[in-house]
């Protein structure tokens, strides 16, 4: 099985054909306009002689007249070492030839044309002696233009032999060049090779790098930052939910542990079962909240839409926190108007986060406002509280999974800090988005949801 050709031997290679065939083709075209330019001065040659000859030959009708003419004929000729002339007689016959004996069976044609005998070549001239007259004799001029033709036979050797070493030059400094470009290619490949998870901060050089491979190692140090910014979160999410589930199992295991110290009474058993099952149920509660953040992440969560009444469905939560409230010595109110398409069940796990949130913050005597607002373009939901201010180097985390502002329920099992991510997530699914402002004793969550389908 043949092995694929590198990038650079295949530029090395199609260099080398390119530059073959230019060297080839302009060859060709200087070997043709050689051929050209002596066959040209061939027949101004032969043309020059014509005048000399047909004064030689001038009177001669028949092969006797021609004899009389034969001493300046062949003083003609003496003149012109390489010229040959056969002359024949109207009724074709030969009055003359000094024509090499080895073309005396050749036929010569008419014209200007080549001819070769025995590695000799000949350019060959056929015409009238006495031009218009229709029994007139026939000339036939033969140049030796061996020389010519060997000349042409070494530069097409001399062709080829460029052509060759034209080829082998620029194949060698293709690869040459291809090696040297490609070399930012290799040092990106050495750096894509060494990263690992404990190297996802290694990034690929972008200076002194060609546009064409810049705008790559741009986007390769994109992927690698996206890719540490996965692996930094899915490290945190690790270690969080090692440290949430730490405490109720710690907590169930000394439980058991020291209702085992010693035989007990069946309703002291029924208590402890109880206690731990309580336990479970907020760790079971965790598990789930997380397999739904999961889905989230990953686009899974697909809304079913329909037209909602929103302050319907506010006021019906309202009525359900509403014993809470009075507890807490907290007021609940509710103004505007608002309709969008959206997932019930969703919405009012949503809102119910934050009114949740909100009623364990606010101080006795404090208030809960909601407030529904609508354009054409969009609906905007605000959930207020009174209470302490929020930090606001503590709101840009308040979204993420497992963090708590409140310092005094970190240990607490009945809050895991997951509400406000699995709220995040649901206004993402419907399209929206979720935000939280704190200020002067006011803390108010902001949504934005489109208001129709998404």
């Amino acid at each position: 099985m043949f092995r694929r050709i590198s990038l650079g031997n295949r530029l090395a290679l199609l260099f080398a054909a390119c530059t073959a065939v230019v060297s080839l083709t302009a060859g060709v075209l200087f070997s043709q306009a050689s051929q050209s330019h002596f066959i040209e001065l061939d027949r101004q040659l032969l043309d020059s002689k014509l005048p000399g000859l047909r004064a030689a030959m001038a009177g001669a009708s028949s092969v006797d007249q021609l004899n009389e003419h034969k001493p300046a004929l062949l003083g003609e000729l003496a003149h012109s070492p390489g010229l040959a002339l056969r002359v024949h007689g109207p009724n074709g016959d030969v009055w003359f030839d000094s024509l090499p004996q080895t073309m005396t069976s050749h036929s010569l044609g008419t014209g200007l044309h080549t001819l070769s005998d025995n590695g000799v070549s000949y350019r060959a001239y056929s015409l009238d002696l006495q031009p218009g007259q229709p029994d007139s004799p026939q000339l036939t001029l033969l140049l030796d233009i061996t020389h010519h033709q060997h000349f042409l036979e070494r530069m097409q050797r001399l062709i080829w032999l460029t052509v060759g070493l034209s080829a082998l030059a620029t194949a060698l400094l293709g690869a040459w060049a291809a090696r040297s470009g490609l070399r930012p290619l290799r040092q990106m490949t050495e750096v894509a090779a060494s990263v690992s998870a404990s190297s996802l901060t290694t990034r690929l050089p972008q200076t002194d790098m060609p546009p064409e491979l810049a705008e790559l190692s741009q986007a390769f140090n994109a992927m690698l930052i996206r890719l540490d910014d996965a692996f930094q979160r899915l490290s945190a999410f690790s270690a969080d939910i090692a440290h949430e589930l730490r405490t109720p199992l710690s907590n169930l295991l000394t439980h058991t542990q020291v209702t085992l110290t010693r035989p007990r009474d069946l309703e002291q058993y029924r208590e402890a079962l109880l206690g731990n099952l309580e336990e479970l149920q907020g760790m079971a509660q965790m598990v789930n909240d997380m397999l739904y953040l999961a889905k989230a992440e990953h686009g899974l969560l697909n809304p079913h839409r329909e037209r909602l009444q929103l302050a319907e469905e506010i006021d019906a939560l309202l009525e359900f926190f509403l014993p809470l409230a009075e507890d807490a010595q907290v007021h609940l109110s509710r103004e505007g108007e608002a309709s969008l398409l959206g997932d019930r069940p969703m919405l009012r796990r949503a809102l119910s986060n934050l009114l949740d949130n909100a009623l364990r913050f606010a101080p006795p005597q404090g208030r809960v406002s909601v407030r529904l607002d609508s354009d054409a373009a969009q609906v905007r939901i605000s959930i207020a509280n009174t209470g302490p201010t929020i930090p606001a180097e503590t709101l840009p985390r308040l979204f993420d999974r497992f963090y708590r502002a409140d310092p005094a329920r970190h240990e607490s099992t009945e809050h895991a800090g997951l509400g406000l991510a699995i709220t995040q997530s649901i206004i993402k699914a419907h399209g929206g988005t979720i935000r939280c402002e704190s200020g002067e004793g006011l803390t108010r969550f902001s949504i934005d949801l489109p208001n129709g389908v998404v």
